[in-house]
Parts: C-alpha cells; sequence; structure tokens
C-alpha cells in the first residue's frame, strides 16, 4: 500500500511537472521557427544584390535596377504574403520628402519606406510591434549613387529577415499589430526611420517595441578572424532620450539606470531566444549603439519609444561600406558569399520568438509597485491587472543588483506575492503570462509608501 502511495504521487508530480513544461512553450512558436528557411533568406539577398545598388538616392525610374525597383519588389513580396493572410497583411510604400541638409542629401529628395502592415484582430488591443531593416545600400563614399554598393549583409540580411518573417507570421492571427518595413536612407542620416518614428508619435501609436535589424548575417570578424554564429548582439540605451525630470528623480533613488525600458525589452528577447531558438545566446550590450555609428532604432528612442539594434556578434569591415576591389589579395564589399546564412536564420528566429510571443501576449500589468513601508528582510510587490483579457498568471522576476539578466523567477495568480528575498539586495519585475506561456513585457516597480 505504501509503495503503491510512493508511485502514485511521483507519477502525479512527473505529470505535473510535464504538464507545466507542455504550457510554457508554444508549439506554434516552434512550428513557425522550423518555417524560417536559410534557402528562402539566402535567395532574397541575392535579389536584393541584383539591383545593383540601393544607394537612397539612385535611380526611382528603372524597373530593375536602383533603389526605386528594390522598393516594388519588396513590395511585391509583401503582397504575396498578404494574400496569405485572409486580408490582415496589407502593403504599401509610404512615399515623404526630404528637403536638402547640406550634407548628404544634396538636394529635396522623395523617399519611401516599405510597409506591411498584420493588423491586429482585437479591436481593443491597440498595442503595435515594429521590426525593422534598411534597404538603402552604400559603398565608401556615402555620397556615390553610382558604383554597385550590393548591401548583402548591411543591410540585405535586415530586410531578408524582415520579408521572411511577414511571409510566416502573416499566416496567424494576432491580437496585437505588427508592422513588418523596409525603411531608406539609414546611410544618408536614419531619414526613413526618423520620418517613422513621428509619424508613430503624432499619430499615437502605442508602440511597445521596435526591433531594429542592422547586419545580423555575417559570423566572420575582420583583423581578429574570429568566427562565431552562436551569440547575437542586442543594444539598449541606458536612460530614456525622453526622461523627464521626475522620472530622473526615481530613477536616481531607486537606482534604476539598468532597467530603462529598452533594457527590458532587450532581457526579454534574450529570454525567449534562448528558449526557442538552438544555439544562439543573445550577448547583451548595454550602450544604444556601437562607438561611432548609428542606427534605425535611436529616432524610435528619441521620440520616446521602446527600441532596440539587433546586431550580429563580430563585425567585419572589409565588407561593410566598401567599393568593390581587391587588394594585397583581400576582397573588399559586401557580397553574399561573405555571409552565414545559417547564422542569418538563427537571427531571424529569434526576431520571430519574440514577436510572436509579444504579440500573444496579454498586456502587462499596471501600477506594479513594491512595498518599502517597513524595514524587513522580504519583498512584497503589488500590481493590478492589464485592461482586456485576463492572464493566466503573472511571473516575478529577480535577479542580484550586479546582474546583467534574471536570475529567478516566482509564478503567482494573485496580483500580490511576498517573496523571502531582500529588496536591498535584488532588483525585480513583474509580467504577465498566458496558459502557453506568452508573457508581457516585464514591468519594473516603484516603491509604495
Amino acid at each position: 500500500m505504501k509503495k503503491t502511495l510512493f508511485y502514485s504521487i511521483i507519477s502525479f508530480l512527473f505529470f505535473s511537472q510535464l504538464s507545466i513544461s507542455q504550457v510554457s512553450e508554444d508549439p506554434e512558436i516552434r512550428k513557425m521557427i522550423s518555417e524560417i528557411k536559410t534557402e528562402n533568406l539566402e535567395a532574397t539577398i541575392h535579389k536584393l544584390v541584383s539591383f545593383g545598388t540601393r544607394h537612397t538616392l539612385s535611380d526611382t525610374k528603372s524597373k530593375t535596377k536602383g533603389v526605386g525597383a528594390a522598393q516594388q519588389w519588396v513590395k511585391s513580396e509583401f503582397d504575396k504574403a498578404a494574400l496569405e493572410s485572409g486580408g490582415r497583411l496589407t502593403a504599401a510604400i509610404d512615399y515623404f520628402t526630404v528637403k536638402a541638409d547640406g550634407k548628404r542629401i544634396p538636394v529635396d529628395s522623395q523617399l519611401g519606406n516599405v510597409m506591411a502592415t498584420l493588423k491586429g484582430t482585437d479591436p481593443t488591443d491597440n498595442r503595435v510591434l515594429i521590426i525593422s531593416g534598411h534597404l538603402d545600400s552604400r559603398v565608401s563614399d556615402v555620397m556615390n549613387v553610382k558604383s554597385t554598393a550590393p548591401g548583402a549583409n548591411d543591410d540585405g540580411s535586415g530586410v531578408a529577415a524582415v520579408i521572411e518573417l511577414a511571409k510566416v507570421m502573416s499566416k496567424r492571427s494576432f491580437p496585437a499589430t505588427i508592422i513588418f518595413v523596409a525603411v531608406v536612407g539609414e546611410e544618408q542620416g536614419l531619414y526613413g526611420a526618423r520620418h517613422l518614428a513621428e509619424l508613430a508619435k503624432a499619430s499615437n501609436w502605442n508602440i511597445i517595441a521596435m526591433l531594429n535589424n542592422d547586419m545580423i548575417g555575417n559570423s566572420l570578424s575582420s583583423g581578429t578572424n574570429l568566427r562565431d554564429n552562436t551569440q547575437l548582439r542586442v543594444f539598449s540605451e541606458t536612460i530614456p532620450y525622453l526622461e523627464t525630470e521626475d522620472e530622473a528623480k526615481m530613477r536616481k533613488s531607486i537606482n534604476r539606470d539598468n532597467d530603462s525600458p529598452s533594457r527590458l525589452l532587450a532581457r526579454y528577447i534574450k529570454t525567449v531566444t534562448e528558449q526557442y531558438v538552438d544555439q544562439l545566446t543573445v550577448k547583451l550590450v548595454y550602450r544604444n549603439d556601437r562607438f561611432l555609428r548609428g542606427g534605425d532604432h535611436t529616432p524610435f528612442s528619441q521620440n520616446g519609444f521602446t527600441a532596440v539594434r539587433l546586431c550580429e556578434m563580430n563585425e567585419n569591415f572589409d565588407h561593410q561600406h566598401q567599393d568593390l576591389r581587391t587588394e594585397n589579395n583581400i576582397v573588399y564589399g559586401d557580397l553574399p558569399e561573405f555571409m552565414d546564412f545559417e547564422y542569418l536564420r538563427k537571427n531571424t528566429c529569434a526576431n520571430l520568438a519574440a514577436l510572436a510571443n509579444l504579440a500573444w501576449s496579454s498586456k502587462a500589468p499596471v501600477n506594479v509597485g513594491i512595498e518599502v513601508k517597513k524595514l524587513s528582510n522580504s519583498s512584497t510587490l503589488i500590481w493590478s491587472a492589464p485592461e482586456g483579457n485576463k492572464p493566466f498568471g503573472y511571473q516575478v522576476l529577480m535577479r542580484e543588483t550586479a546582474s546583467s539578466h534574471w536570475e529567478k523567477t516566482f509564478f503567482t495568480k494573485d496580483t500580490q506575492i511576498e517573496i523571502p528575498y531582500s529588496k536591498d539586495n535584488y532588483f525585480f519585475a513583474v509580467q504577465a503570462v498566458d496558459a502557453l506561456g506568452h508573457t508581457s513585457l516585464p514591468v519594473f516597480p516603484i516603491p509604495i509608501r
């Protein structure tokens, strides 16, 4: 009898654990990841390279060469995806005029971002997710609009990822809206991204995350000759550009310097990537971008949105911003033969894991706070349920103050929890979670006095 009871308990615990495991991972996301194909990404890169140059100021009239032909082709790919979306995906080229700036725009010019919008199915959910890559390419002289500028990796890789994700994700429906965009004007001064960010701000879009993919398809570094296709960098800003005076006071009082909304998004990408994508680790880089460089996430950050940059681990400067040539037996130029397409596939899957989890998740909890009314060696966190669909539960994330990433997770179905860890020694955040394990972005708590 005792032996039977023992085995019954073991069996119950085993199947309970199995059930938890099954709930925490969505098989549909796994299926979408399996649909991301290396050969599709490679074919897209070769097609983009075939336009000769995609310089922002290059030919817009030709049907086969220049940025205009490239824009029309990208839109045609979005249109193909729209046919399988049940009317949810729509594509357009958003044209706008940039005034001459005396620098990289010599005359007033018409530019255009190619956009595909996968409309959310929940009319009460106004959340927007944006994923981007820049369509334009360049050679050594940023004003050279004539020379061949393949732009295979910079940033054909980002555009290829955007197109592939639009094709795969548009076959599904999500409560939140996802915008896939190939922006222009990046090399001339982030003009396409700035236009879109300012449009979003003026239109009051509720952008909860912007993922900028710029160079995600090369795994061999120049100079050091390091080869690594198992790590992906995610850059995130420290202090929000539009931080108010009150927000600055709060940040300083609770030492929140390392927990900006963009940092919380970067950690989110790391968590879901390492859950769903094999042989890929996200390297959190705690700066907005690289030295002397910039990216299309920055105009979104400057307009108050949560934005990050995804970028390959090892850059190869022989194949960035280079005229096509051979010197001292070194071939220069951004050509497809220098790319790692399996690495590009994995990095595309990282974007998919983040976008799908966020787009399917409940909204984030609100009024998240941590009690500081009295001295205690435990921590009590309190929050309110979000509007809309009620979450299955909530996860409280915890890490030591010197750690870059979350180290421990606590689950509860309540809207408060007491944890036997001192608030003086740890940082916390709270996120909503549904029955399939889709989690909202974490929310950092503020003190409740």
